[in-house]
């Protein structure tokens, strides 16, 4: 948690030292009437937003996005933690959460609707910030999909990125602002799922820009906006409060400021819902959570704005902030994907409670034409979680700066207890949770992921709804299996079928009862590595072997994508991509060898096979000084056409044909001196698994396999093998019985000794 105070006296006393002359030329130019063209007229420039933050300055393991502003200018309000590095997307999974609260926990600690009520549907928030995040939608795209919220995309209609004219000509990017955006649309949708999102972006953070971009907003539809931003009051402020900021029906919500007591504008405007801070915490009591005053909220009494009607407190004649609070502190935090900060952080600020009021006065529906939204909660304050401890400065310990029953500063009328309170004085609200013990709600975002018969399921606690979870049952589909716990929110199912695909759902329990089972999680398929090869053999050839194999009986339920051949003596290796035989390379001629093979799939490599048969590479350079001839391709054999062989291979039975002497042609011509060949021999018409044995001598049952074919693969396959008396080879068909199989044979080379 930030020190009490750590960075309020100096981002006051900053913000203090930007105002000088350029507040004092706004004033000149405000007082001539001029209030359009007053703040390009004061001379002052935007903060640069590489400007060193006031966090960073105090050396606070927290930074503000954005710079303090000068006056007429605006600074986004979100505080990130940078105590820890942000996780990838990645890096975050069934064990490894963002940090922070997330959607589950924000409906829970303040009593809402969750997507499934339907609450929020056909309302549009619009979000309005300074300048452009281009990676809005995929951000977006990632919160929601890891908390289990339905897409919100700009296909589906659900999400709109416009610029403060209503077009698609986006202002320039910034990372500060970039970062506040993630934050907005995301707290939005974990309060109102069923809403949809309209991002206004402005050209700059002007209050004309950003107060252009809010009209817009409002003109484009959107019945609640939220502003994450505040700039330090001045004189003439109720210029831009009428011209940007006065939207009978229309919700607009405004945070109050991270720099404890003391009061912004717009967050002081009559005719919104100024937004403090709160920090929020887990308790053992009916609701489940506490909260106190955040010490870093804005509040206090306003300069320049008049009070509303609605607002009676007695120490403030003019506009009182805040009106009501949520969570800010950055102790806790909330979960947010942002990439222009890394990834997944946390964040804090009133940036945080600001969108998240936006999402609970959607969740209440539309506001009623002609009203103003903020005064409901004044209405309807005992809807409301009043909370009574905590301060944010020093006020002479009144309600301005200290939190105390019914209405004060910091946390205003209280934080959302349901939506009763955000919806207009008799109009219909959205059901809020039954104050009487109940069953849990369902949990949410399930996340699975496999394992070897196993699954890990993980998902985020749901509402107890007045009694402690007690436990949680996971349940697959199919088949039911099942995995209990006694309250962490994570286990391991049991039993499952590699290869199968399963979904699994999960219940929570309490003293009350079973709640209804949570969203299915994505499908995923439990699997191990392969089981080893079975059958393997070699063949020699020349400093070389051809090693054949038969798939492993078990897959371990993922498709096998390689396999590794290895030799003993070691050094030498071959690998495929799926075909069962292939050719090792390196070996020593006269050197006897053995080999293995392993099988890999995407899960991992399994256990080695037994060893083939020991084989002797063949020795082709001797005493005599053997050569090696390249020739043509010549077609020697073509069972299909009768060439070579009158008919195909029929199993377990050996064909012999001739090599040498079978061309005319003296340059393809392979001569009776010979000694051994070299070709592709390709299989085709295989009508059952086996291997194909070509030898020197015919043998009806070889025990060793020149080629390993997987049934139906048709690719030639290069070989060496030494040529029988008088140039014959032969050629056996290793298969079940009545197999049968077509062969094609080209020599490519010859020995000579």
């Amino acid at each position: 948690m930030l020190p009490r105070g750590a960075a309020r006296t100096p981002g006051r006393a900053r913000r203090r030292a930007l105002r000088g002359a350029a507040f004092q030329a706004l004033l000149l130019v405000v007082l001539a009437g001029a209030w359009p063209s007053a703040v390009a007229a004061t001379g002052a420039t935007p903060p640069a937003s590489s400007a060193t933050s006031v966090a960073q300055q105090e050396q606070l393991a927290v930074r503000a996005l954005c710079p303090p502003a000068a006056p007429g200018y605006m600074s986004c309000l979100a505080l990130v933690r940078t105590d820890s590095a942000p996780l990838t997307r990645s890096a975050v999974g069934p064990l490894t959460m963002p940090r922070g609260f997330a959607p589950s926990q924000l409906l829970s600690a303040y009593g809402l609707p969750d997507a499934a009520s339907g609450a929020g549907s056909g309302i549009t928030v619009a979000i309005v910030d300074a300048f452009d995040l281009p990676t809005a939608a995929s951000d977006l795209a990632t919160y929601r999909s890891q908390f289990g919220l339905s897409p919100c995309t700009t296909q589906n209609g659900c999400f709109r990125k416009i610029d403060q004219h209503g077009s698609t000509i986006y202002p320039a990017y910034d990372q500060g602002w970039g970062g506040e955006i993630a934050l907005d649309i995301e707290m939005v949708s974990a309060i109102c799922p069923n809403c949809h999102i309209l991002l206004v972006e402005s050209d700059s953070t002007s209050v004309q820009d950003l107060g252009t971009a809010e009209n817009t907003a409002v003109g484009l539809g959107a019945v609640v906006v939220s502003n994450s931003y505040a700039g330090p009051e001045f004189l003439g402020e109720n210029l831009a409060d009428s011209a940007y900021y006065n939207h009978p029906g229309v919700a607009i919500t405004v945070g109050a400021g991270d720099d404890g007591y003391g009061v912004d504008f717009p967050a002081s405007s009559p005719h919104v819902t100024s937004v403090g801070g709160t920090s929020l915490a887990t308790a053992a009591n009916a609701r489940g959570w506490t909260e106190t005053a955040w010490d870093m909220a804005g509040s206090g009494c306003s300069a320049y704005e008049p009070k509303p009607a609605w607002q009676h407190d007695p120490s403030c004649a003019n506009r009182t902030v805040a009106d009501v609070s949520a969570v800010a502190d950055l102790a806790t935090g909330v979960a947010v994907y942002s990439t222009p900060s890394g990834g997944w952080v946390r964040f804090g600020g009133t940036s945080v409670a600001t969108p998240i009021i936006a999402g609970v006065y959607a969740l209440a529906g539309a506001p009623s034409p002609g009203t103003y939204p903020a005064s409901y909660p004044y209405a309807q304050s005992g809807q409301l979680n009043d909370v009574t401890s905590g301060s944010n400065g020093s006020c002479g310990g009144t309600y301005l700066c200290t939190a105390m029953g019914a209405y004060d500063g910091p946390t205003g009328l209280g934080t959302p207890n349901g939506t009763g309170a955000f919806t207009a004085p008799g109009a219909p609200s959205t059901p809020t949770p039954p104050s009487a013990p109940a069953a849990p709600s369902a949990p949410t975002a399930v996340i699975a992921t496999a394992g070897n018969k196993t699954a890990l399921v993980s998902w985020h606690a749901p509402a107890g709804n007045g009694n402690p979870i007690t436990g949680y049952t996971v349940t697959s589909t199919p088949e039911s299996k099942t995995c209990t716990t006694a309250g962490t929110v994570s286990c391991t199912v049991s039993g499952l079928t590699n290869g199968a695909s399963y979904t699994f759902s999960v219940t929570a329990t309490n003293s009350t009862g079973t709640g209804p089972a949570s969203t299915s999680s994505a499908s995923v398929i439990p699997a191990t590595a392969p089981d080893a090869p079975t059958g393997v053999t070699a063949a020699p050839a020349d400093g070389s072997a051809i090693v054949s194999w038969s798939a492993p009986v078990s897959n371990g339920g993922r498709t096998i994508t390689g396999y590794t051949v290895s030799s003993s003596p070691p050094g030498s290796t071959c690998t495929t991509t799926g075909s069962l035989s292939c050719t090792v390379l390196g070996l020593a001629n006269g050197t006897s060898y053995a080999f293995t093979v392993t099988a890999t799939n995407p899960m991992g490599t399994g256990p080695a096979s037994a060893p083939s048969s020991s084989v002797t590479p063949i020795t082709v350079s001797g005493a005599s000084g053997a050569t090696y001839v390249v020739v043509t391709p010549n077609r020697l054999v073509d069972s299909r056409i009768g060439l070579g062989l009158a008919s195909g291979l029929t199993a377990n039975v050996a064909q012999t044909f001739p090599v040498t002497g079978q061309s005319a042609d003296s340059t393809r011509n392979i001569p009776a001196s010979a000694i051994a060949v070299t070709g592709n021999l390709t299989v085709t018409g295989q009508t059952a698994p086996g291997y194909f044995a070509l030898t020197p001598v015919a043998t009806n049952s070889p025990t060793t396999s020149t080629l390993n074919f997987p049934h139906g693969d048709i690719r030639a396959n290069g070989v060496t093998v030494p040529l029988g008396a008088g140039g014959m080879l032969s050629i056996t068909y290793a298969a079940p019985a009545r197999a049968t199989a077509q062969v094609v044979f080209d020599v490519t080379g010859y020995f000579l000794p």
